[in-house]
């Protein structure tokens, strides 16, 4: 099936050079009287290399075929993370500079999703949101509530976050693990 850049969208993985890369950015040009180009951000899921590419209307490309499996998080230690697949329940390790900020949000037994290519495990990808417990923050002053700001707090996994005032340590709160901001107090 012939494919347009159109279909060049941020999040689809495409092979360049029999490596697998996700697309971070697009930017889709047309000038006058030259071929329409969409320039990309590529990051390599093997390598974690970021790189820039233009494709250009009428160039050949293939999308990779990229496989999701749910796992679960083992455990850490000084090295890598374990993680075992939810199916088979064959382990397999990453080591945590490869895995780069998802280690903050690592949470024993919590599942996830696997990228496999070429039906080797590549990378993890976490849920939007999770659910972390505040271990450590300074304490709450009188009238905080009533002006906005922020404070530093360290969560379960280690990591620290930067709350509202009005947090105390023992709640839950949730983190965006894209971006690793607040977003909201979570129920018990």
């Amino acid at each position: 099936m012939a494919q347009s850049i159109t279909d060049l969208r941020v999040g689809a993985v495409v092979n360049i050079d029999n490596s697998p890369y996700q697309i971070l950015s697009t930017s889709f040009m047309r000038t006058a009287q030259r071929k329409p180009v969409m320039r990309t951000k590529l990051k390599n899921l093997l390598t974690g290399g970021v790189m820039e590419k233009t494709f250009v209307s009428g160039e050949n490309f293939e999308f990779a075929d990229i496989e999701r499996k749910n796992v679960q998080y083992l455990y850490k230690d000084t090295e890598s993370a374990y993680f075992m697949d939810s199916e088979n329940y064959e382990q397999f390790s990453f080591k945590l500079s490869d895995l780069g900020d998802v280690v903050n949000y690592l949470q024993d037994g919590k599942e996830m999703m696997a990228l496999l290519y070429n039906e080797k495990p590549i990378s993890v990808q976490l849920p939007p949101k999770v659910v972390l417990k505040v271990i450590e923050t300074t304490p709450g002053v009188r009238g905080d509530r009533a002006q906005s700001g922020t404070k530093p707090a360290k969560v379960d996994t280690g990591a620290m976050i930067a709350v509202p005032l009005f947090i105390e340590e023992g709640d839950l709160i949730r983190i965006n693990t894209e971006t690793g901001e607040y977003v909201e107090r979570a129920n018990g």
